[in-house]
């Protein structure tokens, strides 16, 4: 029987944080876009007050999946909510638990930490995916439209400059 392992990530695995990171991008076919490096996951992971914390899966020792994740708020419910902004489990360990695993610790994490919500997005297109959140009984937020500012645009609205439409 293989042993299942969820432990916090610690500054050790920062290169098997960047490999599992890289592995995601080029299966959600956004390679290109990964610009995280070591110094990068260093100061945001493993600083003296970390607002975003990662989890490493292990099968019998090996390192097969991780996860990262913070904590929002909704002023709705008066209560913080666990954002899950990674999840990633190497394709030969997929379908053996890893990643229900995980999703299990990040929701004992939330009910610890007296959390309202527990988050996360999928891409539309990622059906194995969407039909394993669905069979966990997670429900898409199909009303909410998810906006995302970046690069030029960030730094105009930043500036207080005009953008054209």
């Amino acid at each position: 029987m293989n042993t299942l392992n969820i432990r916090p990530a610690t500054e050790q695995d920062i290169d098997l944080i960047l490999h599992f990171v890289r592995e995601l991008a080029i299966y959600e076919k956004a390679e290109h876009e990964v610009l995280a490096t070591p110094e990068h996951v260093r100061r945001t992971l493993f600083c003296a007050n970390p607002a975003v914390f990662g989890l490493i899966c292990e099968v019998d020792g090996k390192a097969v999946g991780f996860a990262v994740y913070f904590f929002n708020y909704s002023t709705w419910q008066g209560q913080h909510g666990l954002y899950l902004e990674d999840l990633y489990v190497t394709p030969d360990a997929r379908g053996h638990g890893a990643g229900k695993a995980l999703l299990q610790h990040l929701a004992q994490i939330a009910v610890d930490r007296n959390c309202g919500r527990f988050e996360w997005s999928v891409l539309d297109w990622n059906t194995p995916s969407i039909q394993f959140y669905d069979r966990l009984g997670a429900l898409p937020q199909n009303e909410w439209i998810r906006y995302r500012m970046t690069g030029t645009a960030l730094q105009a609205l930043a500036a207080g400059v005009q953008t054209p439409a």
